[in-house]
């Protein structure tokens, strides 16, 4: 786990031409007139018009909550390493292989006779060992050996770089052990979160009965959770508070750990993890620390323990026989996410496969899929992008000469990734036998939890990649100020190499300059260009961000996603500032590229128009309500339609580009408009 990496989650699919995924309907400037939905009009509904078309001829399949440019982009690449696996399971390899280890799981991942079979046998192992504690005492040990297979009860622990020393790694606490994840789910009030919370309880009930407990055993256990999980989310942060560095971060060494937060062992806790020499650490949220700490030592031991059984059925059931995961998927999937058909199996079992090896799918992907000229390419984008936001930031009225000379030297200092790592992940020490799947699951997971905990106490290693070349997205992680773009983001439609740059810079371009951004949002502003938590900024510019935030922040919480469900303009902020961001930044690069040579109209569009309407169709999606419930309280990305809708308005190049005048339903004031970067 790395809280604080900033995605580019929704992953930024840029494809304008998605919706058919075939280069000869393109047109030479890159533009699909049939994505378009010209009973539109431009000035009152830019999303509907630039996507309107796309959205038309791609309506929800029932596997789908939404179904956008990257879910397509996902399909392709998901049918790509289908490809790849599958010839791997379909050849012989020496016991101990990589190709062994992909070809038994994914073998495994497909066997239903044997799943069924099995039933929930898999998991009776460690139901048993938690039926088998005797008092709260045990609990230390038991939390900390949960945690090492990835179910990680009550609070998680990880390992990243110190905020304040960002060249080291450091232990680090998180709040967490919520089956809903989010603790508005166990608080809110509103009808959705009421009717969800009562829907969890129903699912687990259902859950414990397919795992062996009587329906009065299986009630009483499903109440107990929810007083656990309900005791957890009280004492949690909100989403907004997560977002603040400095106030999830608390320093401490394990003397003092003791002394603040008692009711764990912690000598035994952390022996058990394998961090047996452990001096110093960071607890991020000491509030639901000190909960999860109470509940662990004066809690009811039975509440406990029908806690933890609920990790572990939870945990599992993707990887069990057909009953658990048919019931896993109505409460997710359609409860959730409104889905309403589960995804085949072979899909199911390639997101296994590519979630335990990652690195050896991504090395075959690179290898089939990724031409060096695309990352030749991109490295020269990446360049023209930091050097149209330097030029940005020189030009800015509002900054003084002093930060503005800090922010060139961040920008110069960010690190670039394309494509994929110069160096791959060793999966030697990992083992895959032919038990059961959910064994080997358990078996990866302590893998990768073993290979993060090596790093405790070491230096940052800044080749380090924190998403597989096939992963369609790109991230911005500010302790070690770095941008990374992978493979799986570098292909047609997205990117495309037959195009023109007005179609480029529009697409993969602000997805550029979306990520250089983050290192300047409202976050990404707060860590120097040595990625340290450390104030660079002069006090008087300071207060000149936040102002200028404000205005998106005003301007996101009144959009109105639903009726009676705004948007979150805070939650959001640092997504809505780096799509503005990216815009801006993209647009004057692209005008600096094309300068000396200048593009024509295409289809009766001008370059600045054909720009424009490729960032849109990046958004191009078809969603559900759920969907729009689900996302508006846990994401920090604005909604597709109003990440061009909303943002949009504040770009002066937009307003220019398709002649929004005063009265239309999408004009804003120029003084009104946000001016940050």
């Amino acid at each position: 786990m790395n809280t604080k990496v900033y995605l580019s989650v929704v992953a930024l699919a840029l494809a304008v031409m998605a919706c058919n995924g075939k280069k000869d309907k393109q047109l030479s400037g890159g533009i699909d007139v049939s994505n378009l939905d010209k009973t539109a009009a431009p000035n009152a509904d830019f999303y509907q018009y630039a996507c309107g078309g796309w959205m038309k001829a791609h309506p929800l399949s029932d596997e789908y909550g939404r179904f956008g440019t990257m879910d397509l982009l996902r399909e392709n690449n998901n049918t790509q390493m289908r490809g790849l696996i599958e010839e791997v399971a379909n050849k012989q390899f020496e016991k101990g292989s990589v190709g062994q280890k992909i070809s038994d799981l994914y073998k495994m991942a497909m066997d239903s006779t044997k799943l069924n079979k099995d039933g929930m046998t898999p998991i009776e192992p460690l139901l048993e060992r938690i039926r088998a504690v005797k008092s709260n005492a045990e609990l230390s040990a038991l939390v900390a050996q949960m945690t090492r297979e990835g179910l990680s009860p009550y609070f998680s622990v990880f390992v990243s770089a110190d905020d304040m020393n960002s060249s080291m790694n450091i232990v680090q606490t998180y709040q967490g052990g919520l089956g809903l994840g989010n603790r508005d789910y166990y608080l809110a009030e509103d009808e959705n979160n009421v009717n969800i919370r009562t829907k969890y309880e129903e699912h687990m009930i259902k859950m414990f009965q397919l795992a062996g407990w009587s329906e009065k055993d299986a009630q009483k256990a499903a109440a107990d959770v929810m007083k656990v999980e309900t005791k957890l989310a009280e004492a949690s942060y909100d989403m907004i508070k997560m977002r603040d560095p400095h106030a999830n971060y608390h320093k401490m060494s394990v003397t003092e750990l003791k002394k603040q937060i008692s009711g764990i062992d912690w000598d035994l806790y952390f022996s058990t993890l394998g961090l047996n020499e452990l001096s110093e650490l960071n607890v991020g949220q000491p509030e639901q620390l000190q909960e999860a700490a109470k509940q662990i030592s004066k809690g009811r031991l039975d509440e406990q323990k029908s806690y933890l059984q609920w990790k572990v059925i939870d945990a599992a059931a993707a990887y069990l026989s057909d009953d658990f995961v048919v019931e896993n998927f109505e409460f997710n999937g359609k409860v959730i996410s409104g889905v309403k058909e589960m995804k085949p199996r072979w899909k199911r079992a390639v997101a296994a496969v590519d979630a335990t090896m990652g690195e050896a799918v991504g090395q075959m992907y690179v290898e089939k899929y990724f031409p060096v000229a695309a990352k030749e390419r991109m490295v020269k984008l990446v360049g023209n992008l930091q050097k149209a936001l330097g030029e940005r930031i020189q030009k800015l009225t509002w900054m003084s000469d002093e930060t503005k000379q800090k922010a060139l030297e961040k920008l110069d200092a960010i690190y670039v990734k394309v494509g994929y790592p110069d160096a791959w992940r060793d999966y030697s020490g990992l083992e895959i036998k032919n038990d059961s799947y959910w064994n080997n699951i358990l078996r990866s997971n302590e893998f990768d939890y073993a290979y993060m905990l090596a790093k405790a106490g070491k230096p940052v290693d800044k080749k380090e990649w924190l998403m597989t070349p096939q992963t369609v997205n790109a991230y911005y992680n500010p302790t070690t100020n770095e941008i990374c773009f992978p493979a799986g983001i570098l292909q047609y439609p997205f990117f495309d190499m037959s195009a023109d740059d007005a179609f480029n810079y529009g697409a993969i371009g602000v997805v550029i300059g979306h990520e250089m951004t983050h290192g300047f949002d409202d976050q990404g502003r707060l860590y120097d260009k040595d990625g340290n938590l450390k104030e660079w900024w002069t006090a008087e510019d300071s207060k000149k961000f936040e102002e200028r935030a404000q205005v998106l922040v005003d301007w996101f919480d009144k959009i109105e996603v639903l009726p009676g469900l705004n948007a979150n303009g805070k939650l959001t902020l640092g997504e809505n500032i780096a799509d503005y961001g990216g815009l801006q930044i993209a647009f004057q690069a692209f005008h600096n590229a094309t300068k000396d040579a200048p593009l024509g109209n295409v289809e009766g569009f001008t370059p600045e128009q054909r720009f424009y309407l490729s960032y849109a169709n990046v958004w191009a999606a078809n969603i559900r309500d759920e969907q729009i419930h689900y996302l508006t309280q846990t994401d920090v990305h604005s909604l597709g339609r109003w990440r061009v809708n909303g943002t949009l308005p504040h770009i002066n190049g937009w307003n220019e580009a398709f002649g929004i005048k005063e009265g239309d339903p999408m004009f804003l004031a120029p003084e009104k408009r946000a001016e940050i970067w």
